[in-house]
């Protein structure tokens, strides 16, 4: 397939730019002067706005009854994730259960696509809708199992195809 290339010819005469200017100006002053005040500004730790059903912020691991993490680490989401953050090193106990000996997630690495929650057979990890996540080290960005359990926030509601506005 061959490249098509569009030559521009630039103005050879002396060209002003003062009329493109002074409509600039007066679109400036229109606006100014129209008297609508539009509050474009959000005074943030106190107003927050809304955000939508379907944002993507950090992760959750939802529990059983008992407390204990819903995961049979079955290993899809490592081997389905893109950035390469998730790491599962599974266990099994006397019963033949499996359960996650280790489940840590690189919240640094992280694209939150949301595959690990696509895929997962149990419907044990879910992106949150939680966005406000400082920490003074890296390693703090590093959830662990402890601390996916231990996250309250609200889950995000993936997109449906039946619904394609998400209303």
């Amino acid at each position: 397939m061959p490249i098509n290339v569009k030559v521009m010819n630039r103005p050879v005469e002396q060209v002003s730019y003062i009329r493109a200017t002074l409509s600039g100006m007066a679109n400036t002053f229109r606006h100014f002067v129209s008297g609508r005040r539009h509050e474009v500004t959000t005074q943030y730790p106190e107003e927050k706005e809304a955000i939508s059903r379907r944002w993507r912020g950090t992760h959750r691991m939802l529990t059983t009854e008992t407390g204990k993490a819903k995961c049979v680490a079955c290993g899809l989401c490592p081997t389905v994730c893109p950035a390469n953050c998730i790491k599962l090193v599974p266990g099994e106990d006397e019963d033949g259960n499996r359960y996650p000996l280790v489940f840590e997630i690189d919240e640094f690495r992280c694209i939150f696509c949301g595959y690990c929650q696509e895929v997962c057979p149990e419907e044990a990890i879910h992106v949150g809708r939680h966005y406000e996540n400082a920490e003074y080290s890296r390693e703090g960005f590093v959830y662990d199992l402890e601390r996916l359990t231990a996250q309250t926030h609200p889950v995000c509601e993936m997109w449906d195809p039946a619904d394609p506005l998400g209303e």
